[in-house]
C-alpha cells in the first residue's frame, strides 16, 4: 500500500487564503500493487499528474498552502466521487445509471490508465476498493476540506486550486482556423464553480507570463471542483490543466530541457496567484 493518503506543506505565515492542491501527482507504486496490474511500470504512469508537484512546490513561499496526494491516480483518484464505483471492475457493484466516467473505466478505482489500457487481469473485491477509499480518499478530502474551512475562518473567503496536467493530444481536436493551442486550461464548471473575477485574475497571471489560456474546453472541472466550488459561499475551486509537452517526455515519463525554465516561469504565476487571495489585494482588487 502507498505510505501516505497526501503530503501537506504549509508557509511559515499563512498569508493567503489560496490553497494549492496537487491529487493526480502522486507516484507511490507499492511492488504490491504492481504485481497485480498487467502493465509495466512506465505504462501505470501514464495518466499520473507527473512531476505537478514539483512545478507548484514553491506555493509555501508565497504564504499558500499545497496539498499533494500520496497515492497514485492508478491505484484511486482523487478527483472523482467515492461512490463512483466501476461494476465492470469490482465485485458486487451493481449498475446505477448512467456515468460516463465510470463507463470508461475511470471511476474512484480505475480500471484503466491512458488510452484504455486495462490495469488488471481481472476483477478487485469489494473490500479493496473500500480500503482503498478510506485509507486514501478520505483523509485526502478532509484534508482539503480542513485547510479550506481554516482559510475561510481567517480571512472570509478561500481559493482551491485544483493543480492538473494534460496530454498534449488532449487538444487536437479544440484547435482550430490556425488559432493558438492553449498551455494551460482553466476550469470553473463555466462558472458555477467560482466568482468570475478570481476566475479573469488566474487566467491574466498566466497570461501575463506570456501562456496562451483556454477556459473550460476540453477540461471544466471534475469532481474536486463541483464538490468544493461554493462561490455563494466565498468557497472558490478552479481547476488548471497544463499541457504535459511543455516541461516533460510524454513517453519516457521524465523532465524535458525546458523543466527547470517552466517551473521558473511558473513560480511568478503561482506568486501571482497566492497574491490574488491576500486580504489587502483582494480589497483593492473590489
Amino acid at each position: 500500500m502507498p505510505k501516505v493518503a497526501f503530503h501537506l506543506y504549509r508557509p511559515e505565515v499563512d498569508t493567503s487564503c489560496v490553497v494549492f492542491a496537487s491529487p493526480h501527482s502522486g507516484r507511490d507504486y507499492p511492488w504490491s500493487f504492481l504485481r497485480h496490474t498487467l502493465l509495466d511500470e512506465r505504462a501505470i504512469r501514464s495518466s499520473e499528474d507527473a512531476y505537478v508537484d514539483q512545478l507548484f512546490d514553491c506555493a509555501p513561499q508565497f504564504g499558500a498552502t499545497f496539498l499533494t496526494a500520496g497515492a497514485p491516480r492508478a491505484f484511486v483518484d482523487l478527483n472523482r466521487s467515492c461512490d463512483e464505483l466501476d461494476p465492470a471492475l469490482i465485485e458486487g457493484v451493481r449498475r446505477s445509471g448512467h456515468n460516463p466516467r465510470v463507463a470508461s473505466g475511470l471511476g474512484v478505482v480505475p480500471r484503466v490508465v491512458a488510452n484504455g489500457r486495462a490495469i488488471y487481469r481481472g476483477k478487485l473485491p469489494l473490500v479493496e476498493a473500500e480500503r482503498r477509499i478510506e485509507e486514501y480518499w478520505r483523509p485526502y478530502h478532509r484534508q482539503v476540506q480542513e485547510l479550506l474551512d481554516q482559510a475561510h475562518q481567517r480571512f472570509g473567503e478561500t481559493i482551491l486550486v485544483d493543480c492538473h496536467s494534460m496530454p498534449h493530444e488532449a487538444l487536437d481536436g479544440i484547435v482550430r482556423g490556425g488559432a493558438p493551442r492553449p498551455d494551460i486550461v482553466i476550469g470553473d464548471r463555466f462558472g458555477a464553480s467560482a466568482d468570475s473575477g478570481i476566475v479573469d485574475l488566474i487566467e491574466a497571471a498566466f497570461v501575463g507570463a506570456g501562456l496562451v489560456v483556454a477556459r473550460n474546453a476540453p477540461f471544466a472541472g471534475a469532481y474536486i471542483t463541483q464538490a468544493y466550488g461554493r462561490p455563494s459561499r466565498n468557497q472558490h475551486a478552479v481547476q488548471i490543466e497544463i499541457d504535459r509537452a511543455i516541461y516533460m517526455d510524454e513517453e519516457l515519463i521524465r523532465p524535458n530541457e525546458n523543466f527547470n525554465a517552466f517551473r521558473d516561469l511558473l513560480r511568478g504565476v503561482i506568486s501571482e496567484v497566492a497574491s490574488i487571495g491576500q486580504r489587502d489585494q483582494r480589497l483593492a482588487a473590489e
